[in-house]
């Protein structure tokens, strides 16, 4: 189909220009992640609905800070982050860490992060439905309650996820890491309710590379030891890395010790 050919088209293209950058600068060295995981790029979009209901019970607050994902399979209960992602916009150079607390945008049972989808199998793995049925008029161009997609959208963000954490002002595309397929330990980030910001160093003045929603539930890469730092769970200088050259600190994240749950940095 021709979303699966435009991917393959833009895996050559990607190919090619490594391989014209290896020419030039020598071979191209890709540092391998600490951690890997599953993720895919997919269209994002701004939920809102301010006062409203969520799947999981909660009522929608200003500038909240979660994200929308269109199965059940991967709702968390309100207030906890057993499923988490993190989302990056390559139009910002921003991520954002939050739980999945409601379902859609146009879709209820499209698991499409998984190798074994249940909805909607005909597609491959990392395609949402809606971006099929967008892009390539599948299954009529509908969605499965019949309603005509009129944008390809596999995520939705709360407003706190989009404007804040992400600095987005437009729907974009974005990369989302399912955190629950993440092997490693994890902490659970608890403020007390604001997010939280991370850093891109162990201290308060490293510049500010996104933000991790109250009870988002993330993997500790490595630790490090920086900056004293004064939080809601105690006083530390234990940093932890939850992504690439994203750090949050200890005094923030409860991991069920005090002590470093993963090797040095």
């Amino acid at each position: 189909m021709q979303t699966q050919r435009r991917r393959k088209d833009a895996r050559r293209l990607l190919g090619a220009l490594a391989s014209a950058a290896a020419l030039v600068a020598g071979p191209l060295v890709v540092p391998a992640l600490a951690h890997e995981g599953d993720s895919d790029r997919v269209y994002a979009t701004r939920e809102g609905l301010v006062g409203k209901t969520t799947a999981n019970g909660r009522t929608i607050t200003e500038r909240d800070h979660f994200v929308a994902l269109p199965s059940r399979s991967v709702l968390s209960a309100d207030g906890t982050g057993t499923y988490s992602v993190r989302v990056c916009a390559p139009t910002t150079g921003r991520c954002a860490y939050a739980p999945v607390w409601d379902v859609g945008p146009w879709n209820t049972r499209d698991d499409y992060w998984s190798a074994d989808r249940q909805g909607w199998p005909g597609l491959p793995r990392g395609v949402p439905q809606a971006e099929a049925a967008h892009q390539d008029g599948y299954h009529g161009g509908k969605d499965q309650f019949g309603r005509t997609v009129t944008n390809p959208a596999g995520i939705d963000l709360a407003d706190g996820t989009f404007w804040d954490g992400l600095g987005l002002r437009a729907n974009a595309w974005v990369d989302v890491t399912y955190l629950w397929t993440v092997p490693g330990p994890t902490g659970v980030v608890r403020t007390g309710g604001d997010p939280l910001t991370v850093r891109s160093g162990p201290t308060t003045a490293s510049p500010p590379v996104g933000l991790a929603g109250e009870g988002t539930q993330v993997v500790v890469e490595c630790t490090v030891r920086g900056q004293w730092v004064r939080g809601h769970l105690g006083t530390t200088n234990l940093w932890n890395r939850i992504g690439p050259g994203h750090y949050v600190s200890d005094a923030y994240l409860r991991t069920g010790t005090g002590d470093p749950v993963a090797p040095a940095c």
